[in-house]
């Protein structure tokens, strides 16, 4: 059977690559890190609630000391009340270069080759390394350095497409969780909760 490890965060679009992975017969192992974001145990509690069951149980690593003192809003939590989050707020350096640099050497560690992430066409924050050129790139520099190769079934798709893709699939949607700013529950006003419900809107899925 052939195998792949998986960057899960809870969230729509890792859960729908992963159920779709597993729709393939893919032998999936997730993998979960934790970088000192505010929610980062309901999205562990997530992660581990709404990946198929018949998957590996995710792997938690801890790189949080990296990020110490940032004042992104990931990592410290605004006060929803009297604080406005902005995408600018939510920007923290090199986080998903990191990620795939430690995805990588946990694969080919493990013996796997291929790693997949959820990552799709939209970089609130404007980071560097969250873009589809970034990615474009990434191909090349792994091809020439190591084994390991990286997938995002979905970098140039929207997150409609993903709530469709998740329909189908199976995705517990609903229980899927990508707030950006608040740590406990969605908030419903962040960027990245405003876009997952015009997409499921977009969808016909509210």
């Amino acid at each position: 059977m052939r195998k792949a490890l998986l960057l899960a965060s809870g969230g729509l679009d890792s859960t729908t690559v992963g159920y779709q992975l597993v729709s393939e017969s893919v032998e999936v192992i997730p993998i979960f890190f934790d970088y000192g974001q505010h929610c980062v145990e309901v999205e562990w509690s997530r992660v581990n609630e709404v990946l198929p069951a018949n998957m590996h149980r995710p792997e938690r690593y801890d790189i949080s000391d990296i990020f110490r003192g940032s004042q992104s809003r990931l990592i410290r939590e605004a006060d929803l009340w009297n604080e406005e989050v902005k995408d600018d707020d939510l920007y923290i350096p090199y986080r998903t270069m990191l990620f795939f640099a430690a995805a990588a050497a946990r694969a080919q560690t493990i013996g796997v080759l291929d790693v997949y992430t959820g990552f799709i066409n939209s970089n609130h924050a404007k980071e560097i390394d969250c873009t589809a050129a970034f990615m474009n790139d990434l191909d090349g520099l792994t091809s020439s350095i190591g084994a390991v190769r990286f997938h995002s079934p979905f970098r140039y798709s929207s997150k409609a497409d993903v709530a469709r893709a998740a329909v189908e699939l199976g995705v517990p949607i609903g229980r899927t969780y990508s707030c950006q700013a608040a740590g406990q529950f969605p908030c419903g006003a962040c960027p990245n909760c405003v876009e997952r419900l015009n997409a499921l809107k977009e969808a016909e899925l509210v």
